[in-house]
């Protein structure tokens, strides 16, 4: 039976924040139940043999998942569950905003059936959240933070941002010990990335934010990796670390280039070699008659085995412990190394990568330079 993860997306915001630039909207509450039911036809309407798949995670993202009513998750759930064959032990997991959500939310959550929860808490300082348009404070992250402990969730995610404005390595660090001292299962770490359009962009280019420089935030990056690796913490893929056994299986299915499927707005789909997302436009997908087949969708990719073998690449090269040989050669009865010798070799030569009889891997130069390396197979 073959493998499935499922994705949710979520579009709606209590506030945008200022970095943002996906799918999502403030000020549209009064389109939520709409947006469910038609979201709650999509997954009715898909055409999935429950026979070929067995479904091991599901992701709630958005936007901002936690905003809208638990109910709405609730019902969510059980549509996913008439529909799908969902695995006992699968892993479904919530996108959390510490501003929106209560004890009783997270009860709700619970008794679900999700065991899982991503908190978006970005920095402990209150001020730089400020700076980003964030909702929250970090008291009360920690108010969430232990009502989600207090309600039983034993697999609990935290991302931190660095690269924010005026931003110091003074503040990662008290953002480390902070963290740490919580003892999350997981902690996501991601760069800021000023994307066109957005609020912050407009802020910088008017001069009224900074963003540190380059050597600045990859010594935030690197004291990082130190510290929780220093705390037991395992650096899996370039932008995550996880106590042993609680690596993100949804994000790793992803990485491995195993099939998911995307229901809501803007969601991206990946089945049977194709690559497909939804309408972008919110009100076109909650209008879309209950009698329509499908939703509004764009196909991006049709692969062949050429595209699959050099995104297989592309995608293992996120991971510290790189792309396993014999792996690559179990599911496309070819050799990497000798497929990709010249791309290899250059790699090699730059000290981006290093081959050894069992694996193609970045060095730590190549985490520095991941960029140059998945270009070579883009």
């Amino acid at each position: 039976m073959k493998k499935l993860g499922l994705y949710i997306h979520i579009p709606f915001c209590k506030r945008k924040c200022y970095y943002c630039d996906f799918v999502s909207f403030s000020g549209k509450e009064k389109l939520i139940e709409q947006y469910i039911n038609s979201l709650k036809q999509e997954i009715k309407k898909c055409k999935i043999n429950k026979e070929e798949y067995q479904v091991k995670t599901i992701y709630f993202g958005g936007g901002t998942p936690s905003f809208i009513n638990s109910s709405y998750i609730t019902d969510i759930i059980k549509e996913l569950k008439q529909k799908f064959n969902i695995s006992e032990n699968a892993e479904i997991t919530i996108e959390i905003n510490p501003g929106t959500v209560d004890e009783q939310k997270l009860k709700d959550y619970y008794n679900a059936g999700i065991n899982r929860i991503s908190f978006g808490l970005q920095t402990t300082k209150s001020e730089l959240l400020k700076l980003v348009g964030r909702i929250h404070s970090y008291s009360s992250f920690l108010e969430a933070y232990n009502l989600a402990r207090k309600v039983g969730f034993k697999n609990i995610n935290v991302d931190l941002m660095i690269g924010l404005p005026v931003q110091t390595i003074q503040d990662i660090e008290e953002d480390l010990e902070r963290i740490i001292n919580l003892n999350p299962e997981h902690i996501s770490v991601y760069s800021l990335i000023v994307e066109e359009g957005t609020k912050i962009e407009e802020k910088i280019d008017k001069k009224e934010l900074y963003l540190p420089s380059e050597e600045l935030e990859r010594k935030m990056y690197w004291k990082v990796k130190e510290e929780l690796e220093k705390n037991g913490y395992v650096h899996y893929e370039i932008s995550n670390f996880a106590k042993k056994g609680f690596e993100s299986k949804h994000n790793l299915a992803c990485w491995n280039q195993e099939e998911y499927i995307g229901f809501g707005l803007a969601a991206h789909s990946y089945i049977n070699n194709t690559r497909y997302s939804n309408t972008e436009n919110l009100e076109e997908y909650v209008t879309v008659g209950a009698d329509a087949p499908v939703r509004p969708q764009t196909t991006h990719e049709i692969q062949t085995k050429e595209d699959k073998m050099k995104e297989y690449m592309l995608l293992g090269l996120r991971k510290i412990e790189g792309i396993k040989i014999s792996d690559f050669k179990n599911k496309f009865v070819e050799n990497p190394i000798y497929l990709y010798r010249e791309s290899l070799n250059k790699l090699v030569i730059q000290e981006l990568i290093e081959i050894d009889i069992d694996n193609i891997k970045l060095t730590n130069k190549g985490i520095d330079l991941a960029n140059l390396v998945w270009e070579e197979f883009v």
